[in-house]
């Protein structure tokens, strides 16, 4: 059985693991349905938002699933102490011949219909308020899910060495602070 996810730890994070939840123990857990009224991140938890984020994860996960991708792994903001994440980062374990060739692109289209799923930095688009460009499937979703075949993300650890998405994802980016993951696993 795996073990569910656990409270935040002082600095807002889950404690250093992988935690395997379906999206219904996901709903249940402190990452939806939020911290237990005497914790200090309890006040302004935005359960709603929250549950609506794991929805539009769910979807596109769904989508993953459909066409053979298994491991799924959900992060960012979402996955620490935060009232109200602007989104859900993630990344799935791929062939890189399937990436490389559009063939999962093409695949996972045919299924969404919104038709986002792209990792193409040239598709990148602009939303109000926000610095950074976003991808079609954040502007639809509000959900960012890479591909991982072992390759680096652009992302540097505090020695400035490149890091895959299970490294990347595994620290929090400013401070390099190890935190755990969510692993998302279809109902059976």
């Amino acid at each position: 059985m795996a073990e569910p996810v656990p409270d935040f730890t002082d600095e807002g994070l889950l404690p250093p693991g992988d935690y395997e939840v379906t999206f219904e123990e996901l709903r249940e857990s402190i990452l939806v349905a939020g911290p237990d009224s005497g914790s200090p991140w309890g006040e302004e938890w935005d359960t709603e938002w929250r549950e609506g984020l794991t929805r539009q994860a769910e979807t596109m996960c769904s989508h993953l699933w459909e066409v053979g991708i298994e491991e799924v792994y959900l992060d960012g903001s979402f996955t620490e102490a935060k009232a109200h994440p602007n989104d859900i980062d993630g990344y799935f374990e791929c062939d890189a011949r399937r990436v490389a060739t559009g063939e999962l692109q093409r695949e996972l289209n045919k299924i969404d219909p919104k038709k986002c799923w792209t990792w193409d930095p040239a598709e990148r688009r602009a939303y109000r308020g926000y610095a950074k460009k976003q991808l079609p499937m954040w502007h639809a979703y509000r959900v960012e899910l890479y591909p991982h075949y072992d390759q680096f993300t652009g992302i540097t650890d505090k020695y400035g060495n490149p890091l895959t998405f299970p490294a990347a994802f595994r620290k929090r980016r400013r401070d390099h602070e190890p935190k755990g993951i969510v692993k998302v696993a279809g109902e059976d």
